[in-house]
């Protein structure tokens, strides 16, 4: 388990699908991620986390205080095959508390130090501008902007140490 300030970062089980549910079923959430998913593709998606290589680095966000359920974070392979993402995806209600920010970069902090990455990507659509504004605020770079999934997408890195 991870911790923050607020926040326990717990690994993905199988009990947590009907969390991540949530997550899939909002939307919000899924504005800029194609749309809420139906329940065939959910347990598809939810079956590849709890079946990725990387499945020790996808974490179920909780409230320390009130053991509420606040999101999803991972650092699992990108696009490329080659490197690490971060990808995230917070409950509307835990906006704009500066929740996501400490989340991410305690992820970060796991990912450069502990794993020993050298770079860490994270992906999402320029007109996300919240989204790009955090991974800002976390010391991530843009590195370029690419078509992808029918979007303008905005390719953000940092590098370990």
């Amino acid at each position: 388990m991870l911790t923050t300030e607020r926040c326990e970062l717990h690994r993905l089980k199988e009990s947590d699908s009907h969390h991540i549910k949530k997550l899939y079923d909002n939307e919000q959430v899924r504005k800029y991620l194609g749309g809420t998913v139906k329940e065939e593709s959910f347990k598809q998606r939810f079956h590849e986390m709890i079946h990725s290589p990387n499945k020790e680095h996808h974490w179920t966000i909780f409230n320390k205080s009130s053991k509420k359920f606040i999101g999803l974070v991972f650092l699992d392979t990108y696009h490329d095959g080659i490197h690490t993402e971060i990808g995230y995806q917070l409950l509307p209600e835990f906006w704009e508390r500066g929740i996501g920010r400490e989340v991410i970069n305690k992820v970060l902090h796991y990912g450069i130090h502990t794993m020993e990455l050298d770079k860490v990507m994270a992906e999402t659509q320029s007109q996300n501008k919240a989204s790009c504004k955090l991974l800002l605020s976390v010391g991530m770079k843009l590195e370029k902007k690419i078509q992808r999934f029918g979007n303008e997408q905005s390719v953000f890195a940092i590098l370990g140490s």
